[in-house]
């Protein structure tokens, strides 16, 4: 079981229990089979809209549900302890919502976003191309003004809900300064618009990925958000919090590992004991416990800080660093906890290492965490904050 949880409010843990509760009985028995089948499961997110969950973090008074971030990670934590795809897609849903609740006008913000968080309509999030994937600044995709409208054209890769979304948050190039990149709300159905095949991956085979094709499709002005050239920064600011969701993603898919791995090692007998009561494999069992309770007090640590309007860029980074290198780790070791049967269907393990691996790779690579932090450590230190 999970360590006990401190959270803010007594509404919050009532939260985190009915996440908890949807997620046994709903997610878990669909997980494996839509897994297995790489079936997109569109209703599940219909089903998080109605529950409220998919604009957790986001005002009430914009139809979200006002949740402090440290609260809306640990929800992500609850879904990703049984099924990734669902818990990485609500991730992504809640980033493709962040420019249009950040730096939309309030006519954009009314007309778009209520349905966005109650779940009417998914998101996606269109930034990485095939040549310009941790270099945003080199994306080749355009945006021409054209009259009222612009017209986009290029490619963008590693679309997540590619070809399944509503709409896309487009960054294109309006000019051609490196920073001169602008951010689109673009609907599905536009024409011009198309998805390729989905890829297919090793796994998250439940979140479908493809690339998006621009083929000159128009998009109304109005569907600019900010001004021209402010798109990389959305972009960037969107992604310090899509990385504290793919580290508490991380690190659910982690708790969900060592879950499977204590509960067959309290069932499995060698020697005449149950395999927990064996040294050699309780040490590795308390090394995975705590790889996965320090990547969750580093994401949240990174979240209070959000919270509270203080810079968290570097702790993000840390945080998605720390998070989704233990979760390779617990993941590895469940499998090797369950011998021969971690390394088939039979348990889910093997699926949970699967999953574990791409996430040290999207919201940026790890690689370039290491770049982010590394370059932090050059500014000066930030002052001292007393929490009141």
């Amino acid at each position: 079981m999970p360590a006990a949880r401190v959270l803010p409010t007594p509404e919050a843990a009532d939260l985190i229990r009915l996440v908890r509760e949807f997620a046994t009985e709903e997610l878990a028995p669909r997980a494996a089979e839509a897994e297995a089948t790489g079936t997109f499961p569109r209703e599940v997110f219909r089903q998080l809209g109605q529950l409220g969950l998919l604009g957790l973090p986001y005002p009430e008074s914009e139809g979200g549900g006002g949740q402090p971030y440290e609260v809306y990670l640990q929800v992500l934590e609850e879904l990703a302890s049984v099924w990734a795809s669902v818990a990485v897609g609500t991730s992504v849903h809640a980033l493709s919502c962040f420019g249009l609740a950040t730096r939309g006008t309030d006519e954009q913000r009314q007309r778009w976003l209520p349905d966005l968080l109650g779940g009417e309509l998914l998101g996606a999030y269109c930034l990485s191309e095939p040549h310009a994937g941790s270099d945003p600044a080199a994306m080749t995709t355009r945006a021409v003004r054209d009259g009222d409208d612009y017209v986009i054209t290029g490619a963008k890769a590693w679309t997540t809900h590619g070809g399944e979304a509503d709409y896309y948050k487009v960054l294109a190039r309006t000019s051609d300064d490196r920073g001169g990149i602008s951010c689109f709300l673009v609907p599905a159905d536009a024409e011009g618009l198309t998805a390729d095949p989905p890829e297919h991956k090793m796994g998250l085979m439940g979140s479908t990925t493809a690339t998006m094709r621009f083929d000159h499709v128009r998009v109304p002005a109005e569907r600019r958000l900010g001004d021209e050239g402010e798109g990389l920064k959305i972009a960037l600011a969107g992604l310090d919090a899509g990385r504290l969701g793919i580290a508490a993603c991380a690190t659910g898919l982690a708790q969900g590992a060592l879950d499977r791995a204590v509960a067959y090692a309290e069932e499995r007998e060698a020697f005449g004991r149950k395999i927990i009561e064996h040294e050699g494999l309780a040490f590795v069992l308390a090394d995975m416990e705590a790889a996965v309770q320090s990547a969750r007090a580093i994401t949240l640590h990174a979240a209070r800080l959000k919270d509270q309007g203080l810079p968290y860029s570097r702790e993000a980074s840390i945080a998605k660093l720390v998070a989704t290198d233990n979760a390779m780790r617990v993941t590895t070791d469940a499998v090797q906890v369950l011998g021969g049967y971690g390394y088939t269907k039979d348990f889910p393990v093997e699926r949970y290492m699967r999953e574990a691996k791409v996430m040290q790779i999207f919201e940026g690579t790890n690689q370039i965490q290491r770049l982010v932090i590394s370059r932090s450590l050059r500014k000066p230190a930030g002052a001292i904050t007393v929490q009141k």
